[in-house]
């Protein structure tokens, strides 16, 4: 589950940031208490329109969205890519423009679709689309299910491997009565 401090500073900081990368800001400003966050997240989540950008409502859309945006030659130059290191290769140009774009850190309806499909973080929202992209534009199926338990996992295993490397700052045993 994830910690709704760090959610909450994460928004704050790409509400910031994306001040500075739109024309025009369509909210009131961050959220200053977890109530004012929830009230902002639910109605980004409604929003077909983000500070100008046409947000998608599900994988079919973004996949439309992005044969609009993406040209001819990048698509090609993008489809030649080996599956293994796409979202390597296209994390820190096309993944940070969708998470900057497509609201992943503040909400958006694209991003609680990815949520409801049991992906949770941005950078993983972000890879698994265009991992979806990459599987259409080489006509391989995308199973949507297959592919977000795979990014599932991968978290919890990084997070049972973070919990082992661990150090136990104070431990005691509890009498029962």
């Amino acid at each position: 589950m994830i910690n709704r401090n760090f959610v909450l500073l994460a928004v704050l900081l790409f509400t910031y940031l994306n001040a500075f990368c739109q024309t025009s800001q369509e909210e009131t400003g961050p959220p200053s208490t977890e109530a004012e966050f929830e009230q902002q997240y639910q109605e980004r989540i409604r929003k077909e329109v983000l500070n100008g950008v046409y947000i998608p409502k599900n994988l079919e859309d973004a996949m439309l969205e992005l044969d609009k945006r993406v040209s001819e030659e990048a698509r090609l130059k993008y489809k030649a890519l080996p599956e293994d290191s796409v979202c390597a290769v296209m994390h820190n140009r096309l993944g940070q423009w969708m998470i900057l774009n497509w609201g992943f850190y503040g909400g958006s309806r694209l991003s609680n679709y990815l949520r409801s499909a049991g992906i949770t973080f941005p950078d993983d929202m972000a890879d698994f689309l265009i991992l979806a992209y990459h599987r259409k534009q080489n006509a391989k199926p995308i199973g949507i299910k297959e592919l977000a338990t795979a990014f599932h996992e991968r978290r919890k295993k990084e997070y049972q491997e973070k919990m082992k490397k661990g150090t136990v700052i104070h431990e005691e045993v509890r009498k029962r009565n």
